[in-house]
């Protein structure tokens, strides 16, 4: 943990930035640091949109079953619909491996059965339970979920550039914080805590 106590409150800022985002405006709202308690936005110019004649259609055509992205156009298309200046980076988003905008499509597709993995239950019948046309509350998520995306990639800079200022400067190992009593950290066996080691 860096012992620069500005680096430690810039570190707090830019966290409380990225959860406010994680949690859609539900939590850590500050109007003072223009976080409102609303879905987050990116300035109009960087904003996904839907065109006129883009929309996702619904009832009666049936969920969409294809997702696919044109990086030349900026378009994520999904069935017939399309939507506007989502860039490579959105597409490309992944947590833990995982390619966010395909994670989330595969909840809100026409065939969501996953393949049986192993001794894995097989799916129970309360799954085949869905909507069966898109719904326009999918729509909007997919809009506030762009953005939210838009606006994590716009702060990487600053994560990588607060980590490598942290990194060259004061630090205070596991040990140090817990021979002060500053809080309980569990034992991590293998783990280096010295500065300069990459922890993994």
């Amino acid at each position: 943990m860096t012992a620069d106590a500005r680096l430690f409150a810039e570190a707090v800022a830019l966290g409380s930035e990225v959860i406010w985002l994680h949690c859609y405006g539900e939590r850590f709202v500050d109007l003072e640091a223009k976080r409102p308690k609303q879905a987050p936005r990116l300035p109009k110019a960087n904003a996904p949109y839907i065109p006129a004649g883009g929309a996702i259609p619904s009832a009666p055509d049936p969920l969409p079953d294809t997702m696919d992205y044109d990086p030349a156009k900026r378009r994520l298309t999904i069935g017939r619909g399309y939507v506007e200046n989502v860039t490579p980076e959105m597409w490309a988003y992944e947590v833990s491996g995982k390619q966010v905008l395909w994670h989330w499509f595969s909840y809100r597709r026409r065939d969501r059965s996953r393949p049986l993995i192993g001794d894995r239950r097989p799916p129970s019948p309360l799954d085949s339970i869905q909507p069966d046309h898109w719904l326009p509350e999918y729509t909007t998520d997919l809009i506030d979920l762009l953005h939210v995306l838009g606006r994590l990639i716009a702060l990487e800079p600053a994560q990588a550039d607060l980590l490598n200022r942290i990194c060259a400067g004061p630090l205070r190992s596991a040990e140090e914080l817990r021979a002060a009593g500053a809080f309980a950290l569990p034992e991590l066996a293998g783990v280096s805590t010295r500065k300069g080691k990459n922890n993994k």
